[in-house]
């Protein structure tokens, strides 16, 4: 078998081999700017363009004398790129490419990994290594969750102080959801709209669509203490430090978690309008994502403003009150273009309007998110027990990544239709460098990979581990950390009770630490 991943829609082997040299030359219908061989007209690598084929899809035929690549747009054609240099090995020193056949194009259209900054922030550069990854992958979306209670991390000119303070906490939550425990140190850091454009153009490049996340209602909390008055109460708060949980709330009276805004207030709509209009001149993708999930409404019931709204506008209640607000967005957004998404908590308004995309997160079946697929609208799939890379192995091993089924949760096969696609998050509340961010991400992402592009049909777990053995060497070529497979795969039940255990209260990086050890043993 042809070592690959994600696995290719076809794939047929055949005897021989091309042979690489430092002089091999390209003639291409493309500028494939990437691509750094000499370009001649009687290059061996040849890439043409087909435009019968897909956006997404290419050909490829490796022969002894001469490699030929079919696409009908660069995306297709990179992606031919990027399963000849795993093929070729390049980069590990390999010097021979297996002659086969190759037909070639992705399951779904969104193949997605987001990553959160506001609980802690990574910059630009390592931004740019995570899509090295996703390029390499044929990930094409990257999710990009800019605020939250936490830290406000996207420069707006309108509203300064958005970054000037909301960037900014004096300290930090540790030792996971039931600890009241902080280090007490400043955390800092945003990006200017140029770094932005920066990042959008470097992925671009890659193929990859950047879509940003700009939390409304809720998760807020950033934004209030910049601006008290978009809250329903104008409170003096700081940047909280706390990510949230039940033991802070109950212990240290600590509700800066998750707070919302006021939809009651002509002035906080307008703020919003006003941060998405930059927003969306930064960002040239044809999404918003919204957010919209964990929004309380105690504040809203108890807001004379907010009821006023309700009123006003005939709502039921304050559910229907976020879907008015919502709605707002979208016509806000739908101006510029572009089409909204929000997590499937969204989905409890009645009067949201039905262009918008469902995400759908919860580890628990959702029979709205279910029915909305059902019912011919879209979704994007993200089901938290396959696809929240933040959590431990011991809790979601590979395996429930790469055994993932939107069937189990009760969409049709014949509302695969309206199935964008597939998206993993990287949460990192407890997630606070590039080490842990790697070790929860990679192998998961190449399971991700595969579940996204490749037909269901095809997909066998022992060889997709078979295969990332050969795929590992580049996880040290790029300088990146993965999960050994005793860490990926754990099998003691009571390590990985105490694994679980730890996670919730006490050592959140455990599992690094026994990647550590079990790669100092010499595991890889």
């Amino acid at each position: 078998m042809l070592q690959l991943i994600p696995l290719p829609y076809y794939a047929q082997e055949r005897s021989g081999v091309f042979a690489i040299d430092a002089h091999l030359k390209v003639n291409s219908d493309f500028e494939l700017k990437l691509l750094n061989l000499e370009r001649s007209q009687d290059g061996k690598l040849k890439i043409k363009k087909d435009s019968s084929l897909d956006d997404e899809e290419y050909k490829l035929e490796v022969t002894n004398n001469e490699i030929n690549i079919s696409a009908s747009s660069e995306k297709g054609a990179y992606y031919a790129l990027q399963t000849l240099r795993q093929l070729g090995r390049f980069e590990l020193g390999g010097k021979e490419i297996p002659c086969c056949v190759i037909n070639d194009k992705p399951r779904f259209s969104w193949r997605g990994l987001q990553l959160d900054e506001s609980r802690h922030f990574f910059g630009k550069e390592y931004v740019k290594k995570m899509l090295d990854m996703m390029f390499m992958m044929k990930l094409n979306v990257f999710h990009w969750h800019l605020t939250d209670d936490t830290g406000w991390r996207i420069e707006i000119k309108k509203y300064p102080l958005l970054t000037e303070i909301g960037s900014k906490r004096a300290y930090t939550q540790i030792n996971g959801w039931g600890s009241t425990d902080i280090i007490n140190e400043p955390y800092e850091g945003y990006y200017t709209q140029e770094e932005i454009k920066e990042i959008i153009a470097y992925a671009d490049e890659r193929g990859i669509m950047v879509v940003p996340e700009i939390d409304f209602p809720a998760h807020c909390a950033a934004a209030i203490a910049a601006y008290p008055w978009l809250a329903c109460r104008e409170l003096n708060r700081d940047v909280p430090g706390y990510f949230g949980g039940a033991i802070p709330q109950r212990k240290l009276k600590q509700y800066d978690w998750n707070r919302p805004i006021c939809p009651g207030k002509d002035q906080t709509i307008d703020f919003v309008k006003n941060v998405i209009d930059e927003v969306c001149d930064i960002f040239p993708a044809p999404y918003f994502h919204i957010g919209g999930d964990e929004a309380p409404k105690v504040e809203w019931k108890k807001c004379p403003c907010c009821q006023k709204r309700i009123e006003d506008n005939n709502l039921k209640d304050e559910e229907d009150l976020q879907g008015w607000f919502n709605n707002q967005v979208l016509e806000t957004v739908s101006a510029k273009g572009k089409r909204l998404i929000g997590w499937n908590e969204i989905l409890k308004a009645q009067s949201l309007d039905k262009s918008t995309v469902c995400q759908y997160w919860t580890p628990q079946k959702d029979s709205r998110a279910r029915d909305w697929a059902n019912n011919g609208n879209s979704v994007i799939l993200s089901n938290h027990q396959s696809f929240y890379f933040d959590m431990p192995y011991a809790k979601y091993s590979l395996k429930n990544t790469y055994d993932y089924s939107y069937k189990s949760f009760g969409i049709k096969p014949e509302s695969e239709k309206n199935i964008l696609g597939v998206e993993a998050e990287n949460w990192t509340e407890w997630t606070d460098c590039p080490e842990k961010l790697e070790v929860f991400m990679y192998p998961r992402t190449q399971a991700l990979a595969e579940v996204a592009w490749s037909p269901e049909d095809k997909r066998s777990f022992d060889s997709f581990m078979a295969r990332l053995e050969n795929f590992k060497p580049y996880f040290e070529y790029l300088g990146m950390s993965y999960a050994v497979n005793s860490v990926a795969m754990p099998k003691k039940w009571l390590l990985k009770l105490k694994i679980k255990k730890e996670f919730s209260l006490g050592d959140t990086h455990l599992e690094v630490k026994l990647n550590k050890k079990y790669m100092d043993q010499g595991e890889k």
